[in-house]
């Protein structure tokens, strides 16, 4: 277990989860389901067990520094990666796989996202250790699918060869981004394809010889900071990198292109709690199958989310298919279905009235 790391990203903003999710407190800091922890904390706690608790890595943006160590205080400052700009899961994954093979060339890493939702802890806890020991003995990356129980047209997708398994692994044939409603009915029906949880596992050194192969651009960098990883200098050294590096994902940089990936099916009580529908989803619901949170009282109202603040009293009638979600300064009314223009709104707002919103 001592050459186990787990490196948590938690750099986003969560935007299409606004206004709660913002740049000066993104939702991996907040309790979004009323479990007592925040999602980052709930993130930190399912790795018990998986790896020691000085081998878990956060990487996140400069700015959140602060509320790391407020989230979680037992994190030393070097295991605290910040980055001076957001350029994407790749860059991101190579800083912290970098850092580690520094330390120990050994490690067998897991990367995974600080907001999603697992419901079954301890299944999700025995796939991390198969996936872990499977990565320690072969040069493969290895991804997690999750069994799709509806055509989702809010998840990217994992095409497997079913036939050509090595045990609980199956040969990935290609990556798909999110898509539209048609297209996700069909691979539902074809039974080979899988929701990508964005959770990664591989050696440390499999993941750079991947990304000398297939992002050399970003290999050079990192490489270059390999003698500071671990010193006063790092932070320095990223600094000046770091602007130079591609915006670009993990997917489309590597697992996109690289020969031997595998993907384990898995089936844990997944969630990307990345949006109003996810969260209507997990959250309880009233009588009328509304999730209210906060102070609500509703009349007519059905199928609805409403997220206001606790010292208001809200009256809502009449409403059906609904966000209503209020948070400071900002409050937004907004058929459910439309969520997915909540981004479009952020952007034209940012446009018309600065960054105060965002």
């Amino acid at each position: 277990m001592e050459n186990n790391y787990v490196v948590i990203m938690a750099g986003g903003v969560g935007s299409r989860f606004w206004p709660f999710s913002r740049q000066n407190f993104p939702k991996q800091f907040q309790d979004i389901l009323g479990t007592g922890r925040s999602m980052i904390q709930q993130t930190v706690d399912r790795f018990e067990g998986i790896c020691p608790k000085e081998n878990v890595y956060v990487v996140t943006n400069e700015s959140y520094y602060d509320l790391i160590k407020e989230h979680l205080p037992f994190i030393a400052d070097h295991q605290i990666l910040l980055e001076p700009a957001r350029k994407n899961t790749a860059p991101c994954i190579a800083y912290a796989c970098y850092k580690i093979y520094a330390d120990n060339p050994d490690a067998n890493i897991l990367v995974a996202p600080s907001d999603h939702v697992i419901m079954n802890m301890q299944e999700f806890q025995r796939v991390c250790k198969v996936v872990l020991d499977s990565a320690e003995h072969t040069d493969s990356l290895i991804t997690l699918g999750i069994k799709p129980s509806r055509p989702d047209t809010g998840y990217g997708y994992i095409q497997a060869e079913l036939d050509g398994s090595q045990g609980d692994l199956f040969k990935v044939k290609n990556f798909t981004e999110k898509p539209n409603l048609e297209k996700a009915e069909q691979f539902l029906a074809s039974g080979d394809y899988l929701w990508n949880a964005g959770i990664f596992i591989w050696k440390a050194a499999t993941i750079i010889s991947q990304f000398e192969q297939h992002l050399p651009e970003v290999a050079a960098l990192f490489q270059k900071v390999m003698p500071y990883y671990h010193t006063d200098e790092e932070a320095k050294y990223i600094h000046e990198i770091y602007p130079q590096c591609p915006d670009i994902s993990i997917d489309y940089g590597i697992m996109e292109h690289a020969e031997s990936v595998y993907v384990m099916p898995s089936d844990f009580g997944w969630s990307d709690l990345g949006t109003w529908k996810s969260l209507f989803e997990l959250a309880d619901k009233d009588e009328d199958t509304n999730v209210l949170q906060g102070d609500v009282v509703t009349y007519e109202t059905k199928n609805s989310i409403i997220k206001t603040p606790k010292e208001r009293l809200v009256i809502v009638q009449g409403l059906e298919n609904y966000i209503v979600a209020e948070k400071d300064d900002v409050l937004i009314i907004c058929q459910k279905d439309q969520e997915q223009r909540i981004k479009e709104f952020v952007k034209n707002i940012s446009e018309t009235r600065g960054d105060k919103y965002n």
